[in-house]
């Protein structure tokens, strides 16, 4: 079997305070085997990214191994209806942990860690809104 090519090199989200935003995504990312590997100052607003340990974003690290990113913007963030994004977990305890995390650093419950068998069988996830409200979700098919 090759290996799956990612589909999405990299995106960002904006935003309102970036101090309180690394801290919750350093949180509830960690619990999913993630850290921060990047931050930059960009003339829109500083930026940070987050992937595997030693993983840097592309074009200095892997394509698509490190694509989440933040950026600060000034103006006032409306996340658009109907966007949720979706980060893999490695088992159950990290799911229950990324959601555990998430509720402590600021975030708001969408849906506590379970099995969602409408979406599929064996997809256990939780969701999220970040403290801009964001709509984020860790998904697992583990049994564990």
């Amino acid at each position: 079997m090759q290996p799956i090519r990612p589909v999405i090199e990299h995106m960002s989200i904006g935003v309102s305070n970036y101090e309180r935003s690394l801290a919750f995504y350093d949180a509830v990312l960690a619990r999913l085997g993630l850290v921060r590997v990047m931050s930059h100052p960009e003339p829109e607003g500083e930026s940070a990214c987050w992937g595997p340990a030693g993983e840097l974003p592309s074009p200095e690290g892997t394509p698509g191994a490190a694509p989440f990113w933040i950026q600060h913007r000034s103006e006032a963030i409306v996340p658009v209806p109907g966007f949720h994004l979706c980060f893999m977990a490695p088992d159950r305890d990290a799911v229950r942990a990324f959601h555990a995390a998430g509720l402590l650093a600021g975030g708001r419950d969408e849906g506590a860690p379970g099995l969602r068998p409408h979406y599929g069988e064996g997809y256990y996830a939780a969701f999220l809104f970040d403290p801009d409200g964001w709509k984020i979700e860790a998904v697992t098919y583990t049994g564990a």
